[in-house]
């Protein structure tokens, strides 16, 4: 478990760059974990931290209901950094949960069924069996009411270290640094937990 202020550390780490702050992060421990949805600017992320550790653990909880199209963003993500994925899933097959539970909306009383199967228990097993002592993200302000309480370095239920490189980076920052570094945006990402842009899935509860 990694002690430090981090209130302290926020304010000395608003102004570095997303490699600094990840490359400040990597010296406190050699237990860490990236985790992606693969999401519209994960590449982002990934390509920072594959450049600073070719072999990160890198944590996909696939939801099962992806878009083709994530799939696809997917696979071109993990074969163009040669990424170290570990892939959690339900331990319900979709079918098994397309026969029990459906696909819920967000007033459905299933949805958090549907939620606790599909994320939020393969993401909380993926966190037990991982056990970091440091997680990256790619949350960012703005993105939800509950992120905009949070910082570049902030601390799960369990203790681990969450850090958040790019959090202060709006879509416009990231669409210029894409387009820069000529990488992959996935302009058609969904998340079936989430639902709404604004609302989150819930693995940053954890």
């Amino acid at each position: 478990m990694i002690h430090i202020d981090i209130d302290d550390w926020n304010k000395k780490l608003k102004y570095k760059t997303p490699i600094e702050i990840a490359e400040w992060a990597l010296k406190l421990s050699d237990n860490y974990i990236v985790t992606t949805s693969f999401g519209i600017y994960s590449s982002v992320l990934l390509s920072t931290m594959s450049k600073l550790d070719n072999d990160i653990r890198v944590v996909w909880c696939d939801t099962l209901y992806n878009q083709p199209s994530t799939y696809e963003h997917a696979s071109r993500l993990i074969r163009k950094y040669n990424l170290n994925i570990l892939k959690y899933q339900s331990l319900y097959t979709k079918e098994e949960i397309d026969a029990t539970i459906g696909l819920p909306s967000l007033e459905d009383d299933n949805h958090a069924i549907f939620s606790e199967a599909v994320k939020l228990e393969p993401f909380r097993r993926a966190l037990k069996e991982q056990n970091p002592d440091v997680w990256f993200t790619n949350i960012r302000v703005r993105q939800t009411e509950y992120r905009n309480k949070k910082d570049i370095l902030s601390f799960s239920k369990d203790g681990i270290l969450k850090v958040s490189p790019f959090y202060y980076w709006s879509d416009t920052d990231l669409d210029a640094y894409i387009a820069e570094n000529q990488l992959i945006k996935n302009g058609y990402y969904f998340d079936p937990i989430k639902a709404l842009l604004n609302r989150e899935c819930g693995i940053h509860f954890q």
